[in-house]
């Protein structure tokens, strides 16, 4: 008898691609990841090469964005002011070096002063929206540390098949 012999069934295709399994990328592929080192990069260097040029005077002349209004209730000089917020953005910087997840919004919060003291007087609005675009960038590095800013990084999870 023709028929009789036995026929391997093969499950639909549904089937088939429920055991087979996707793995993520490793975590250094991920695009997610990456965009978080190089704000993580990004967030440390500037701030403390800025702060550092409250100094220095080599990039430009930091004392003509202190807003007038701001400097007249200053009980001290707009430089000695700058030559403060130097020091405040370098430890800003090394802030997000060590602890991101802070940093990031510290450093969001401090460009946001720094964005409010560039609308006060006229001729600064373009780097006041340059420096809100950095903002935006340093809240969103705050974010992203929360899933990777860890010191330790996370062992990947394996989904289980159901």
């Amino acid at each position: 008898m023709p028929d009789t012999h036995l026929v391997e069934r093969r499950p639909p295709k549904s089937e088939a691609s429920r055991d087979v399994r996707t793995e993520h990328p490793p975590l250094t592929r991920r695009p997610a990841y990456q965009a978080y080192r190089v704000l993580h990069a990004g967030f440390t260097v500037a701030p403390i090469l800025a702060g550092a040029d409250k100094f220095f005077h080599l990039m430009t002349n930091w004392d003509m964005y202190l807003a007038t209004p701001v400097a007249k209730v200053l009980p001290f000089s707009a430089h000695t002011f700058m030559l403060i917020a130097g020091v405040i953005e370098i430890a800003a910087g090394i802030l997000v070096a060590i602890l991101p997840r802070i940093g990031g919004f510290v450093v969001a919060a401090w460009l946001m002063g720094i964005v409010l003291n560039l609308l006060l007087p006229p001729g600064y609005y373009d780097i006041a929206l340059r420096d809100f675009g950095l903002a935006l960038g340093a809240l969103s590095l705050g974010l992203l540390a929360r899933e990777f800013g860890s010191p330790f990084p996370r062992k990947e999870r394996v989904a289980k098949p159901d």
